[in-house]
């Protein structure tokens, strides 16, 4: 969780997620994007992409001699799942709320179970009561 919001401080690593969002890009293609916003080389862009897919938030794939980065769904679930869990207030209730079903499906389940006949003790016998 760390490396991805490390990796999401930096605004130039955001807007190559931006860019990655609508299809996969080789590096060229990256950087001429980035070029409208901001003069980069291509080894800067690289090592950019380099720290995100040791995040988790993009991969890479061979076609030829090029290499295809996209975004990696997971790593982008991890960080919306996270984001998610700060502001769904009932998230924190729902391992309390776990067990608190669990007690009442046992209160339902020794409800139903036939009674055993009450016993009366008496000295060291039990005596059965009819």
């Amino acid at each position: 969780m760390d490396r991805i919001f490390a990796a999401l401080g930096d605004p130039v690593r955001r807007h190559i997620l931006q860019v990655l969002s609508v299809d996969e890009h080789p590096v060229g293609a990256v950087v001429e994007s980035l070029h409208a916003k901001t003069p980069i080389s291509q080894p800067a862009v690289s090592q950019h992409l380099k720290v995100l897919r040791d995040a988790g938030l993009v991969t890479a794939r061979s076609e030829g001699t090029r290499r295809l980065h996209s975004l990696d769904p997971a790593g982008i679930d991890t960080a919306r799942a996270w984001l998610t869990a700060l502001t769904d207030r009932a998230a924190h209730f729902e391992q309390p709320l776990d067990a608190l079903e669990t007690e009442i499906a046992r209160g339902r389940r020794a409800h139903h179970q036939p009674a055993e006949p009450a016993t009366e003790k008496t000295g060291t016998e039990d005596k059965r009561l009819a």
